[in-house]
Parts: structure tokens; C-alpha cells; sequence
């Protein structure tokens, strides 16, 4: 779940990346990378990026309120007598 919730974060960033780019400068950087705004790359790109959007959505509905973004790492002891 937490390499899920950050290559999710992660493509969530990008898209706002891209939407700053085509607001401020009229740029459309996925656009640009696939040769068209329709184009079947494009398409991909945005319905994965959609699909990262909706999963940071519903994962902390699922794992009741807690986005994880790191694991838990158990400490080992180690007796230093």
C-alpha cells in the first residue's frame, strides 16, 4: 500500500505540474510529449494520472483516515554488554 500511495502522490504532482505549466504559460507538457492533446498517449497518460488521483482519494478511506507514505520499519535490538 505505500508504494501504491507514493507512485500515486508522485503522478498526482506531475499532473498538477502540467496544469500549472498550461495555466500560466499555455503549455500543455503532456501534450507536447505525445503530439496532441487527443493522442492515444496522451489518453494514457491522463486516465493514469486520473486513476492516482481517485486511489489518493479512497486510500485513506480505506486504512481509516492514515495516507501512508512510509512502512514501519521495526528497530532491531541488539544487546551491547
Amino acid at each position: 500500500m505505500v508504494i501504491a500511495n507514493l507512485i500515486s502522490y508522485i503522478l498526482v504532482l506531475l499532473g498538477a505540474v502540467n496544469w500549472g505549466l498550461y495555466g500560466i504559460f499555455n503549455f500543455n507538457l503532456v501534450s507536447a510529449i505525445f503530439m496532441g492533446p487527443r493522442s492515444v498517449g496522451s489518453i494514457i497518460v491522463y486516465s493514469i494520472i486520473l486513476l492516482a488521483a481517485i486511489w489518493l482519494i479512497i486510500s485513506p478511506i480505506i486504512t481509516n483516515g492514515a495516507l501512508k507514505l512510509r512502512g514501519n520499519r521495526k528497530v532491531r535490538e541488539t544487546n551491547n554488554a
